[in-house]
């Protein structure tokens, strides 16, 4: 196992917050494998790599001989976990919670060695909870203790509903942790009022409190927003190779570092070096193929990378993808028709053009032929080409 210092350098790299950091490194010192604890709600059947950050560190606990554990939040999907809502969020059947929480778990083998990572369903515990077991977790906390919390404080302070069952999702996401006696939890940043709540509830429990590592919520691909699938503005670990790829390689050159230090195993030396040699004139876009190849490596193996690069090299060479792809803004009230934003980027000369295009099957996005029913999300970022000589990293942004 590793030193102490060295241990608590990979479990930094890209961190957010360590709470508390004198804590874990007594803990560290111990030299026994901690439990480290990541729940996630399976609310949607595939994850894009803003899911992988928490699922990436996991794995470098893993690999420091830590027990890791992928918690499936089965029980608290069907509340609905309110953070960062602006409204009540509609909780999904048992039967949507486990047929995303399957596909999950085909997911995250991807990333994780299926042979030292323990999965848990919290519907295993909670289940098991009597009425008066509720109502004892309950009793540990307070409605004004709740309303600290900034999005429920938001809403009561403008008058929008806060359903009851919403105040048990902390409740029930920290007494997982007393439940599974973890050491450390992960965790994404707007998740730090539900992760301290392990903390308190574990010693109300007569439990040593859990650590606390959170996560920055990674950007999408227009380097501004929270990665997001209805933004448009993602990567999706199932996606084809050849869009993996060709998304990888388009994102602004201000935004690959990110991306290195939080989805790249590759150690932050080697990423430092990558950066010195783009300041001494290295062209950024082939460290960026060094990205992509190793991304899409992960989820599809060494040969689909090869031929994906191999694929957009040959694109390239044929006049389909111009080296330095220009960038376009368009400015927008709302989600637009592909048709709309081709015109107002001036990749066709005139709404017709756009439309003869797209019935041809001459329009692409990020590389896959999009029909005119293609809606481009507000704040998300393309590449888009249109006929064989327009192309555009287009960028649709709030007017």
């Amino acid at each position: 196992m590793k030193s102490v210092e060295e241990q608590l350098a990979l479990i930094k790299r890209g961190a957010e917050e360590v709470l508390v950091e004198s804590e874990l490194v007594e803990k560290l010192k111990r030299g026994q494998p901690l439990r480290i604890k990541a729940g996630f709600d399976p609310t949607a059947p595939d994850l894009h790599l803003g899911h992988t950050v928490l699922i990436n560190k996991l794995r470098q606990f893993q690999e420091l001989g830590h027990q890791v554990i992928f918690l499936i939040g089965d029980f608290t999907g069907m509340i609905g976990d309110p953070s960062g809502k602006s409204a009540t969020r509609p909780p999904l059947t048992r039967e949507q919670v486990l047929d995303n929480a399957e596909t999950y778990k085909q997911q995250v083998f991807k990333i994780l060695d299926p042979a030292k990572t323990e999965v848990a369903f919290n519907s295993t515990w909670m289940d098991q909870l009597t009425p008066a077991d509720f109502i004892r977790l309950a009793s540990q906390y307070t409605v004004a203790r709740m309303l600290e919390r900034d999005d429920f404080d938001k809403r009561y302070s403008s008058n929008q509903p806060i359903a009851i069952h919403e105040f048990l999702y902390p409740l029930v996401q920290g007494y997982d942790s007393v439940a599974l006696k973890a050491d450390v939890e992960l965790g994404g940043t707007d998740q730090k009022f539900n992760l301290l709540m392990g903390r308190e509830l574990q010693r109300s429990y007569g439990q040593e409190a859990q650590n606390i590592v959170t996560m920055p919520l990674l950007e999408g691909l227009d380097g501004v927003k929270k990665m997001s699938k209805s933004l448009g503005n993602y990567v999706g670990i199932q996606e084809a190779p050849g869009v993996m790829y060709g998304k990888l390689v388009s994102i602004p050159d201000t935004l690959m570092w990110r991306y290195f230090e939080l989805l790249s195993f590759r150690s932050m030396e080697e990423i430092e070096q990558f950066r010195a040699d783009v300041e001494k004139g290295a062209n950024p876009r082939d460290i960026k193929i060094k990205l992509a190849e190793e991304i899409v490596a992960r989820f599809h193996g060494e040969e689909a990378a090869v031929n994906a690069h191999r694929a957009a090299g040959n694109r390239m060479k044929e006049g389909e993808l111009p080296e330095d792809l220009p960038e376009i803004e368009v400015a927008a009230a709302e989600d637009l028709p592909i048709a709309a934003v081709l015109n107002r980027a001036g990749l066709v000369k005139n709404s017709a053009q756009a439309r003869d295009l797209l019935s041809a099957g001459a329009v692409k996005v990020d590389g896959a032929v999009v029909d005119r029913d293609f809606m481009f999300g507000l704040g998300a970022t393309h590449v888009c080409q249109a006929g064989k000589k327009a192309f555009g990293r287009v960028s649709l942004k709030a007017e």
